[in-house]
């Protein structure tokens, strides 16, 4: 009857085994926030009445300075990127992790709430 006794450390498998549940839960969640945060950006930067549709239709000089000065904020983040360690880069990319996380709820409760 040896195998019908419970084992010392059973009680802490089932505690690893529920807290690795609720991990893996909350790493699914975490990622289906980013692809609606993702997905929310995408589509509010180019629907018709987007951010991009907004900032060409006050004018088409505006427009061009705009998008001139988000590509140069892009161009010096990609050259600077040999100057950062690959912790401080592996920082910042958490970062925009969690913001598009922050967007997908944000996107999220916006939705549900025009129901």
């Amino acid at each position: 009857m040896d195998h019908a006794r419970t084992h010392p450390s059973t009680k802490s498998r089932h505690a690893s085994d529920t807290s690795l549940f609720f991990q893996s839960l909350l790493g699914f969640v975490i990622a289906a926030l980013v692809m609606l945060g993702v997905g929310g950006t995408v589509y509010h930067l180019v629907s018709p009445g987007g951010w991009i549709a907004q900032l060409f239709g006050r004018s088409l000089a505006g427009g061009m300075a705009g998008m001139l000065a988000l590509f140069f904020v892009g161009l010096a983040a990609w050259l600077t990127r040999a100057w950062t360690s690959v912790t401080q880069r592996n920082r910042y990319s958490e970062v925009f992790v969690y913001a598009f996380a922050a967007a997908g709820l944000v996107y999220a409760v916006q939705m549900l709430m025009h129901r």
